[in-house]
This record gives structure tokens, C-alpha cells and sequence, in this order.
């Protein structure tokens, strides 16, 4: 056997481990996320709030508490977050939105909001009103076509 057959053997058998420790990390990563998502359903509860805000923020300028900085791990830090600035009662609280729902969350208007701790996971409008994205921004390509 020639030296570029033994290379790519071995680049192969790289590839094959890489492919299953991959395959065994990710359901491991989707069993922790399964009974993440258990415990936010079993502490969540529908609030009224006015959406003063909403912003994509690095946690250090997010004006959330200082528990959950201290809490965040290292990737958490540097990542910018959807956060939503609401007045919930009298007070004025920043609030970390689901990625899912945070085009839905209005600026300005009073919504009920399923929250879970300092997270908000659902948003509906108050008296029935049907919430709507706003229309997507076409890309370069799509300016272009036009």
C-alpha cells in the first residue's frame, strides 16, 4: 500500500469517530434540553405586561440581576440575548424572550405573557387581538432581483 491510500484511511477513520461521538453528544444534549423544557412548563405562568421594549443585548448589558450573571456560563456572556423591557404590574423588569416568539412581541402594547421565572415562553394579545411578525427584510439577493 502507497503512503496516499494509508493517509486516507486513516482521515476516514478520523471522520467515523468524529461522526459517532458527535451522534452520541447530541442525544445526550437532547435528553438535557427535554427536561429543560419540562421544568419551564411546570413554573410557567400567564402575566399582563406592557412591551416597553425589546432588544438583542450581551447579558452584562442586559440589566438583568446580578444572580444571573453569575449564573451564566461562559458562552452565555459574550452571546446576544432577545431581551424585553415590560412593565408587569408596577414594576419595570427585563425579561429574556424565547428566540421563537420574539418577532411576535410587540413594542408598546399590553400582552399576556406565559413567563417562567425571568423567561418568557409564549405571548398572546390582550382582548383577543391576534399578534403578527412583521414582514421579513429582503436579503441582498432578494433587493437584487427586484
Amino acid at each position: 500500500m502507497n503512503t496516499v491510500t494509508i493517509v486516507l484511511l486513516i482521515i476516514l477513520g478520523v471522520l467515523i469517530i468524529a461522526a459517532v461521538a458527535l451522534y452520541f453528544l447530541g442525544k445526550k444534549a437532547e435528553k438535557k434540553q427535554a427536561e429543560q423544557q419540562e421544568q419551564i412548563e411546570a413554573a410557567a405562568q400567564t402575566i399582563s405586561m406592557l412591551i416597553i421594549d425589546k432588544k438583542r443585548l450581551k447579558l452584562k448589558d442586559s440589566g438583568l440581576p446580578d444572580v444571573v450573571m453569575a449564573q451564566a456560563k461562559g458562552f452565555m456572556k459574550i452571546q446576544k440575548l432577545p431581551i424585553v423591557k415590560a412593565k408587569v404590574g408596577p414594576r419595570i423588569m427585563s425579561l429574556i424572550c424565547d428566540e421563537k416568539i420574539y418577532d411576535l412581541v410587540p413594542i408598546k402594547k399590553e400582552v399576556k405573557a406565559t413567563v417562567s421565572g425571568i423567561y418568557i415562553t409564549d405571548v398572546k394579545g390582550v382582548r383577543g387581538a391576534v399578534l403578527e411578525a412583521p414582514p421579513k427584510k429582503k436579503g441582498l439577493f432578494g433587493r437584487l432581483k427586484k
